[in-house]
C-alpha cells in the first residue's frame, strides 16, 4: 500500500471512528436521561398517591411519563446545542426505532382472548366507541384540513386509549415527531380534569355504578386516569371502567393494521398507480406484524406473570427512550406552525366522545344490563 493510499484510508477511518464514539456517548446519555425520567415519574406518582380527593387516594398517577420524557429531552436538546455537542451524539438518537420496538413489545400485553374474557358488554361498547369516535375525529380533522398523519394519530388516541394508541398509530403512518408530541400532550393535559369531573357528574346524574364505570372507561383516554376516576367513584365502577378500557386497548392492533393498509393503498399511492402486492409489502410497516405476532403469542399463554411484568417494563423504557429522542429532535417552530386547529379538533372530538360514551354506557349497561 502506498503512502498516499494509507493517507486516504486514515482520512476515511477518522469520521467513522468519531461517529462510533459519538454513538457510544449518545447511548450513555440516553440511558442516563431514561433513568432520570423514571425517577421523576416515580416522584410524581408518589405525590399523587399522597393526594386525597373526596376522601380517597388515587391508586395511579394520571399524568403518564411521556410528557416528562419529552420535557427532559427538550432540556437536553437545548444543553447539547449550547455546548455544541448535539451533532456529536446525534447518531444515537433513533426515535423511530425505539417507537417500533416499544409497539412490538406492547403486543405481548394485549391477549386477543381478552376480547371474550372481559365480557360482551365491554367489547360491544369498545367496538362502537372506537368506530364512531375515530370516524368523527377523522372527518372533523379533514374538514379543518389537518394533515392525514396528524388526523390518524389524533383519531386513534381519542378513540382507543390515549398515549399508547397514538404511538402505535404514529408508527403505522410514519407521523412527524411534532405531531406525536402535540397529540400526547393534549391527551395527558385533558386526562386529569376528566378524571376528577366525570365521577362528580356521575354522582350528580345519579348513574348506577356499572353505568358510571362504563362511561369512565369509554370517554377518558388514559388507562391510569380511568382507574383514578373509578377509584373516586367506588370499587364497582372502577372494575367496570377497567374492563371497558382494556377492551378498547385490545383494539390497538386492529386500528394500527387498518391504518397501515389504508395509507399504503390510498394515501401514499401515486395518481394512476395500481400498487402490486410487492409494492404494498414494501410500503407496509413490518413492525405492525410484529405487534400482531406478539399479541398472538400472549393469547396462547406463552408469557407467565413474571414475563408480562418484565415486558411491560421494557415497553415503558423503549417508549421513554422514544419520547426523550422526540424532545431531543423537537423543533418548537414546527409545533407553532400547527396553530390552534388541532386543539379545536381534539377538544370537539373529546366532547363528542364523552357524550357518546355516556349514551352507549347507559344503553348497554343500564337498559340492556350487560
Amino acid at each position: 500500500m502506498t503512502s498516499k493510499t494509507q493517507a486516504w484510508a486514515l482520512a476515511a477511518a477518522r469520521p467513522r471512528a468519531k461517529q462510533g464514539l459519538g454513538f457510544a456517548a449518545g447511548a450513555l446519555l440516553l440511558i442516563a436521561l431514561t433513568v432520570l425520567v423514571a425517577e421523576l415519574d416515580l416522584a410524581v406518582s408518589q405525590r399523587f398517591s399522597d393526594l386525597e380527593i373526596g376522601g380517597k387516594h388515587l391508586s395511579k398517577n394520571p399524568f403518564e411519563y411521556p410528557l416528562i420524557a419529552v420535557a427532559v429531552g427538550l432540556l437536553a436538546n437545548v444543553a447539547l446545542r449550547v455546548t455544541r455537542l448535539y451533532d456529536f451524539v446525534r447518531p444515537a438518537i433513533r426515535t423511530e426505532l425505539f417507537l417500533k420496538i416499544g409497539v412490538v413489545i406492547l403486543g405481548t400485553q394485549i391477549a386477543l382472548g381478552d376480547l371474550v374474557e372481559k365480557g360482551a358488554g365491554g367489547l360491544v361498547q369498545a367496538v362502537i366507541m372506537v368506530t364512531a369516535v375515530f370516524s368523527f375525529t377523522w372527518w372533523l380533522g379533514g374538514r379543518l384540513k389537518l394533515p392525514n398523519t396528524l388526523r390518524a394519530v389524533m383519531s386513534t388516541a381519542i378513540s382507543v386509549c390515549g398515549v399508547s394508541a397514538a404511538i402505535a398509530a404514529a408508527g403505522a403512518v410514519l407521523a412527524k415527531k411534532e405531531e406525536v408530541t402535540y397529540v400526547t400532550t393534549l391527551v395527558i393535559i385533558t386526562a386529569l380534569p376528566l378524571m376528577i369531573l366525570a365521577p362528580i357528574l356521575a354522582d350528580a346524574m345519579g348513574l348506577p355504578n356499572d353505568v358510571a364505570g362504563a362511561w369512565f372507561g369509554g370517554n377518558i383516554d388514559t388507562t391510569a386516569a380511568v382507574v383514578g376516576a373509578g377509584t373516586l367513584h367506588g370499587p364497582e365502577a372502577q372494575q367496570v371502567a377497567t374492563v371497558v378500557k382494556l377492551s378498547q386497548n385490545v383494539l390497538i392492533g386492529f386500528v394500527a393494521f387498518a391504518l397501515s393498509l389504508y395509507f399504503s393503498l390510498v394515501v401514499e399511492r401515486k395518481p394512476d398507480e395500481r400498487p402490486s402486492v410487492s409494492t404494498i409489502w414494501q410500503r407496509f410497516p413490518k413492525f405492525v406484524l410484529g405487534f400482531v405476532l406478539a399479541s398472538v403469542l400472549a393469547s396462547l399463554g406463552l408469557f407467565d406473570k413474571g414475563d408480562t411484568t418484565n415486558l411491560k417494563l421494557a415497553t415503558q423504557w423503549f417508549f421513554a427512550l422514544a419520547f426523550i429522542c422526540i424532545g431531543l429532535e423537537l423543533a418548537v417552530g414546527e409545533l407553532r406552525k400547527m396553530g390552534g386547529k388541532p386543539i379545536s379538533v381534539y377538544l370537539t372530538a373529546t366532547v363528542f366522545n364523552t357524550a357518546l360514551a355516556l349514551l352507549v354506557a347507559w344503553l348497554i349497561f343500564g337498559v340492556l344490563g350487560a
